[in-house]
């Protein structure tokens, strides 16, 4: 299995903000942008390992600045980091006013995706390699992310066993 360049993973989407995708504030619907990320970070997780990709997690979804309907949203994805069977995915969100050109990051998420064999079981994945300092950067803190997600994923499996099952009516 060959190490990829981060650039080989690298996805960009680019979309008008219409009337029905804004809520009451007249700005994009957050899940409409969640739905946006994990198609694209889907992509490009499936791009590096050229397998079915599935999402185990979306670590985190920071919104910045409001989408509005004069605007343009670009989303651009990339294998920032790989371990053995998983890869993390960043998506960089790019809110465009269409009447002056002004760019503006609107929103940054990481997503952790595995790859999947034909037997539905995780697959080892190609090693990255960045090249930019933005690549660099983001694959050097990587480590530090896959700490706080193991820390959190065990969180969230004690609180799920605290958690009830039955209806609320039973």
């Amino acid at each position: 299995m060959d190490n990829k360049y981060v650039k080989e993973t690298r996805c960009v989407k680019t979309s008008r903000v219409f009337p029905t995708d804004v809520n009451n504030h007249e700005t994009l619907f957050g899940g409409r942008l969640m739905s946006h990320i994990d198609d694209i970070a889907s992509i490009s997780a499936s791009k590096l390992c050229r397998v079915t990709a599935v999402t185990a997690s979306t670590d985190s979804v920071d919104f910045l600045l409001p989408i509005r309907q004069t605007d343009s949203v670009s989303l651009e994805a990339f294998v920032s980091w790989t371990g053995k069977r998983s890869m993390e995915v960043f998506v960089k969100v790019i809110r465009e006013d269409l009447r002056t050109g002004e760019r503006r990051i609107a929103a940054t998420a990481f997503l952790t995706f595995v790859g999947l064999g034909d037997d539905n079981k995780p697959v080892f994945v190609p090693q990255v390699i960045p090249e930019t300092d933005e690549e660099k950067k983001l694959f050097e803190t990587a480590e530090h992310r896959k700490e706080m997600r193991g820390i959190r994923r065990e969180q969230s499996k004690a609180f799920a066993d605290f958690l009830l099952t039955k209806y609320p009516w039973e």
